[in-house]
Formats: C-alpha cells, sequence, structure tokens
C-alpha cells in the first residue's frame, strides 16, 4: 500500500510529461500533412469531382433572353 504512495505521483509526472510533449510535438508541425501538396499538383483542378471545384452550370441563353423580354413586357 505505502508503494500506491509513491506510483501514483510519479505516474501523474510521467503523465503530464507526455502530454507535453504531444503538445508541442502537435505545435511545430510534427503531424502535418507533407505528401499531400506533393499528390494534389498531380490531380487535374478542372475535375468537378475534386471537392470545391464543383462548377455552377451556366443559365442557357434563351432562358436569360426569355427572362428579359419578361421584365420588357
Amino acid at each position: 500500500m505505502d508503494a500506491l504512495y509513491l506510483l501514483i505521483p510519479i505516474a501523474l509526472g510521467v503523465m503530464i510529461v507526455v502530454v507535453v510533449a504531444f503538445i508541442y510535438t502537435v505545435r511545430s508541425g510534427q503531424y502535418d500533412d507533407l505528401e499531400g501538396p506533393a499528390h494534389r499538383i498531380l490531380m487535374d483542378d478542372d475535375d468537378p469531382r475534386i471537392p470545391g471545384n464543383h462548377v455552377v452550370p451556366a443559365v442557357p441563353a434563351a432562358t436569360a433572353v426569355n427572362e428579359e423580354e419578361k421584365k420588357s413586357a
């Protein structure tokens, strides 16, 4: 039972050291994606399957003319 009085503070100390080391590595960029930009340059930017490249279809010219006729009438 006396060993617990020694082991619990040691365990808490090790846990604090690990958490501080983890926070340091995250802030210093150890887990940043280094390969993603290299692969992304090979992808076609005009591909609509890539998120953020969704192309909004243009309004057909006939529809635009009809709307102008409605406004003028």
